[in-house]
């Protein structure tokens, strides 16, 4: 079992619907460690670009394989400041009745800043929690070829939040129940 290092929660008192946040960093750890899909927002001059990625999760940091080159390592170059989203569930959930329609989800939403890693045995680091993210046994082999072709985008997360359907425990115990 790898060790955990929680991200702190960032509770701002802003959130509309304060039954909505998510504080308790285990729930947290327990969406960024179990989901397999990031959603990436990059600065692209005055508007966002927006890209999905599979990443591992470890110590407060999403790692990302990408191609050395190409739009969204440019744009990382220029600004390495991100905003992020990750769910770990989202279902809808039908009712006879239109208005009683709900959508059960947990996620997490965060900002931080991206490091383009080059150096072979960071990659290989970096891929070696990705592949255990994806519950696959190690250690792995990577292509050499493959390694110099490839950089890894390490994000270092600063700031989190967390959100869940208001009705929740509600609708769990609909699905469960």
């Amino acid at each position: 079992m790898r060790p955990r290092h929680p991200v702190p929660v960032s509770s701002t008192g802003r959130m509309r619907k304060a039954n909505q946040e998510i504080t308790d960093p285990a729930i947290i750890d327990e969406i960024l460690s179990r989901s397999v899909i990031c959603r990436i927002a990059m600065n692209d001059h005055e508007v966002p670009y927006l890209l999905p990625f599979n990443y591992g999760y470890r110590d407060r940091s999403i790692y990302i394989h990408s191609a050395a080159s190409g739009k969204k390592i440019d744009l990382l170059k220029r600004d390495s400041r991100v905003c992020f989203e990750i769910e770990l569930t989202a279902k809808v959930i039908e009712d006879a009745h239109a208005c009683r329609w709900a959508t059960l989800y947990r996620s997490v939403v965060g900002y931080g800043n991206v490091e383009i890693m080059t150096g072979k045995s960071e990659k290989i680091k970096a891929l070696e929690i990705i592949m255990s993210h994806h519950r696959a046994s190690g250690p792995h082999e990577f292509e050499a070829g493959q390694l110099r072709s490839m950089v890894v985008l390490k994000l270092t997360i600063d700031k989190l939040t967390g959100k869940q359907s208001g009705n929740w425990d509600r609708l769990i115990g609909r699905l469960c129940g």
